[in-house]
């Protein structure tokens, strides 16, 4: 393999067949080193034939094996001990969630945690949760709604991360409703309108909020997603959803308001004002970098930028709604 090969944290995940949440959990274990191009993660084909060789139980490469990788026994113990830029000598923080007041918050804690990477992970609220659970993300972004109290995110914080010391932020609010075609031809004004005959859905993954939301009041209202033409058509971000339904691939979905500011051809119906908060693990090695999170969340500088993007509430944003 040659030694100038290197891989991005999705082709990681591909080769060794595990998902990318795993992968940023190694590199922030600093079981996979890495270092950054501009904003992407790679990681070089030795350090990733090194960790194979580690996983499978053989330690380090015997030298046959190591002159066919072109990795002698030599250069492995230098490579894993050799400090790699960005890894060694920084601490990964994992962010969950696909808004861009996540990007945000990730060059700020850039520029105001020396010693800390945000990685960026693009999953849904209840992925997120769970990889929290599991160990595989330090800041997770939720927005899912509970239809039996209508209040976001604790009763699922309580649920999923049992027994766990968390602290819970809001972030912001932000209006959730349908896309529809310019015009809105189908009349769509309100949730118990996804009962028309003949209407095609295009839906978002299972464990995002946006599904989340919408199987919500298809059960209050008592709708079966088996009548809906669609619902398992499904995309993995509200400008995907936008973008079918502007090209009349489906005549509505479920998002929030912030994408028909981008996709042209869509109108929006605001239904609902969902919250989205975010979530951290209160380990003792985590305290001060939660702190400083929470600053950023708080500081004119952070919600001047947000201001900027039509559609987000930010009356509450930086406030603790759960300390436990």
């Amino acid at each position: 393999m040659s030694s100038d090969t290197s891989y991005t944290t999705e082709e990681i995940a591909k080769l060794l067949k595990i998902s990318k949440l795993t992968v940023y959990d190694l590199i922030k274990k600093g079981e996979l080193p890495s270092y950054r191009v501009g904003k992407q993660i790679r990681v070089e084909a030795s350090a990733l034939d090194v960790y194979k060789h580690r996983a499978k139980g053989a330690g380090a490469p015997g030298q046959g094996a190591s002159q066919q990788q072109g990795i002698t026994s030599s250069s492995t113990a230098q490579l894993s001990n050799m400090p790699i830029p960005h890894a060694a000598s920084e601490r990964s923080l994992v962010i969950t969630g696909h808004d861009i007041s996540l990007d945000l918050l990730s060059k700020h804690i850039e520029k105001q945690l020396p010693g800390f990477r945000p990685l960026r992970s693009f999953v849904g609220s209840m992925d997120s949760l769970i990889s929290m659970y599991k160990g595989e993300s330090d800041i997770v972004s939720t927005h899912l709604l509970d239809g039996d109290t209508g209040t976001y995110n604790l009763p699922y914080i309580r649920k999923l991360l049992v027994g766990k010391p968390v602290i819970v932020v809001h972030l912001l609010a932000r209006t959730a409703g349908f896309y529809v075609k310019q015009g809105n031809p189908k009349q769509m004004l309100t949730w118990a309108d996804l009962s028309q005959p003949g209407l095609r859905i295009v839906n978002r993954e299972q464990g995002s909020g946006a599904r989340v939301l919408l199987d919500e009041q298809l059960r209050l209202h008592r709708i079966s997603s088996q009548q809906l033409d669609g619902y398992q058509d499904e995309e993995h971000s509200h400008l995907a959803i936008a973008g079918k339904i502007a090209s009349g691939e489906a005549d509505v979905g479920v998002g929030t308001q912030q994408a028909v500011n981008i996709v042209g051809g869509v109108d929006f119906v605001p239904l609902i004002q969902e919250r989205y908060d975010l979530v951290m693990l209160k380990r003792p090695d985590n305290l001060r970098w939660i702190e400083a999170v929470v600053q950023i969340l708080q500081s004119d500088a952070y919600q001047s930028e947000l201001r900027s993007i039509r559609g987000y509430d930010l009356r509450e944003s930086g406030r603790v709604l759960l300390d436990m």
